[in-house]
């Protein structure tokens, strides 16, 4: 959803008069809006995953939940919009209140790796249930909670460096492609108006030339005078 850049293809697609321009000009403030603006920012994406994912499954909050077939389906939601939230700035193209560096982009993919790593590890490692909801499954299903729980921190911490490493190279190639494209006008630039840049270069040269041609100047005619 996030790469077909639907605001993008909003603008130019939408008439921007009549009715829908009406819909348009109200998409377009939402999406430009402050509060908009600081959701999609990693200073509110990074707390929101260590909220998500440590704030609730380390305390009470997150067994009371899990408890429940409401608050289970809730927190998957939850989990849902966070990573949206999070995804959003760094896979976006085309217009948004929201425009991170390439390299802004791959610090903000390693840190939700290492602390999604950390999670895993953390559960994995922990010797007792931290969700009480699941510490007394049915004894007819034969399952020991602590090998159980442990499983499932190994999943969390393999299953989400797939499609991390997917997303980091996909902004490797990005990165690329866009440092090309922009090399790329600038030689247009240059073979249609010169290069500003080698031209001032030229000068400095020609004037370090001129002072150096001055002074060896100067060293000759001494150099004369000093003989008569």
């Amino acid at each position: 959803m996030t790469l077909g850049a639907p605001f993008r293809l909003a603008l130019r697609a939408v008439p921007h008069r009549g009715s829908f321009g009406g819909l348009l000009r109200t998409v377009t403030a939402i999406v430009y809006s402050r509060p908009h603006r600081i959701m999609l920012h990693p200073a509110f994406g990074i707390p929101l995953f260590l909220l998500t994912y440590y704030g609730l499954y380390l305390s009470d909050l997150g067994s009371r939940l899990l408890g429940t077939w409401a608050g289970h389906n809730g927190l998957e939601i939850g989990f849902l919009a966070a990573g949206v939230l999070f995804a959003v700035p760094i896979l976006t193209v085309g217009p948004g209140p929201v425009h991170p560096t390439h390299l802004g982009r791959m610090l903000d993919v390693f840190a939700e790796m290492a602390l999604h790593a950390f999670f895993g590890v953390l559960i994995m490692m922990t010797p007792t249930t931290v969700v009480a909801a699941f510490a007394a499954p049915p004894r007819s299903w034969g399952i020991d909670p602590v090998a159980d729980q442990q499983i499932a921190g190994g999943l969390a911490w393999s299953y989400g460096e797939g499609p991390a490493t997917a997303i980091v190279a996909y902004l490797v190639w990005r990165w690329y492609r866009y440092d090309s494209a922009r090399s790329a006008s600038a030689d247009r630039d240059a073979d249609r108006s010169g290069d500003p840049e080698l031209a001032a270069y030229n000068r400095y040269l020609a004037v370090l030339a001129a002072r150096d041609g001055r002074g060896d100047t100067e060293t000759t005619q001494a150099g004369r005078g000093s003989d008569r």
